[in-house]
């Protein structure tokens, strides 16, 4: 019968994108919640030898830990399930979908589900304009990358040709969406299970790396303070985005709540952040779950469950969870 001490989890972080340092802080922080758990925990930095390491390692389940192109977006997931390998996330379709955010546009347009005017630019092309549909300002971001890396505000026609070249330091493609003026949310969902949303209050109103990750005046306030008519409208749309796009376990949902009232989603993370001051693990403890109970949560929704029963409940260290 498999224990918690037997099953041997390999926590995968690192990779090669843009994220590789964010990514090694989530997979640390998860490390030390899985130690504090019980669990045995096996960390491995994402490289070409991946398959052998999880082989020499004797891994049981994958735990990922990664973010952006090479750990986000299908690739590790599609060399796990030839292994036959159980991983947490979502699987190879809604991970390369989400990953590339013209197509998330393309799914979530067809599943009405609202999000701001916009094109996507191919094959490094760089008009001579913005679309005069979109007017100004627009915001230019790569297609498939994360943490806003290569993303730009175009407030004056000036500022145009830079924020494509900049977009394509990431990729072939960008994508060109009407700035939305307003608020910003993030909303966490763990299979049919709505987390409340998280505000996000920046000075410069831009979202950006250092506001992210940086010494930045950065507020954070959950649940955020929303009428009950946008709450319910941020949970019909973070669910119905989730479901259009195949997703599984835990993802993050980001909105734009322009000053209009009306909601639209930017994009849809199937590995959100998960240090202890990420915004998934701040949404989370709203309902009582605390970082590790998030984290064990996270790693029994991708066991088989035949490897589940012989561990017993989670021991959650508040009484509410559930």
């Amino acid at each position: 019968m498999m224990t918690q001490k037997s099953l041997r989890i390999g926590v995968l972080m690192g990779g090669s994108s843009a994220e590789r340092e964010i990514s090694l802080k989530t997979g640390r922080s998860i490390c030390d919640a899985l130690k504090r758990r019980g669990y045995t925990v096996i960390p491995i930095e994402v490289d070409a030898t991946l398959s052998h390491q999880i082989r020499a390692k004797k891994i049981s389940v994958a735990f990922l830990a990664l973010h952006g192109p090479g750990g986000e977006d299908g690739t590790v997931q599609g060399m796990l399930e030839v292994m036959k390998m159980p991983y947490t996330g979502s699987g190879v379709t809604a991970s390369a979908v989400c990953m590339n955010k013209g197509l998330t546009r393309v799914v979530l347009q067809a599943a009405k589900v609202p999000v701001p005017p916009g094109m996507t630019v191919s094959g490094k092309m760089i008009p001579v304009r913005p679309p005069p549909s979109l007017g100004l300002p627009v915001v230019v971001k790569p297609c498939a990358e994360g943490s806003t890396f290569g993303v730009s505000i175009v407030r004056k026609p000036s500022q145009w040709t830079e924020a494509l070249k900049e977009a394509y330091r990431y990729g072939e493609q960008a994508v060109v969406e009407k700035y939305i003026p307003g608020r910003e949310i993030a909303v966490g969902v763990f299979g049919n299970k709505v987390l409340p949303g998280v505000e996000i209050i920046v000075p410069g109103g831009f979202y950006d790396f250092t506001a992210k990750y940086g010494k930045a005046a950065t507020r954070y306030e959950c649940p955020a303070s929303l009428s009950s008519k946008l709450e319910t409208a941020l949970r019909d749309y973070s669910l119905r985005a989730y479901q259009a796009l195949g997703c599984r376990g835990a993802a993050r949902v980001d909105f734009r709540i322009h000053t209009n009232g009306r909601p639209y989603i930017l994009e849809l993370n199937t590995i959100p952040g998960m240090t202890e001051r990420s915004l998934l693990p701040m949404a989370a403890a709203q309902i009582g779950w605390d970082y590790d109970d998030l984290v064990e949560r996270i790693l029994r929704e991708a066991l088989p469950k035949r490897m589940v029963p012989s561990f017993g409940k989670i021991r959650s260290t508040r009484s509410s969870a559930s």
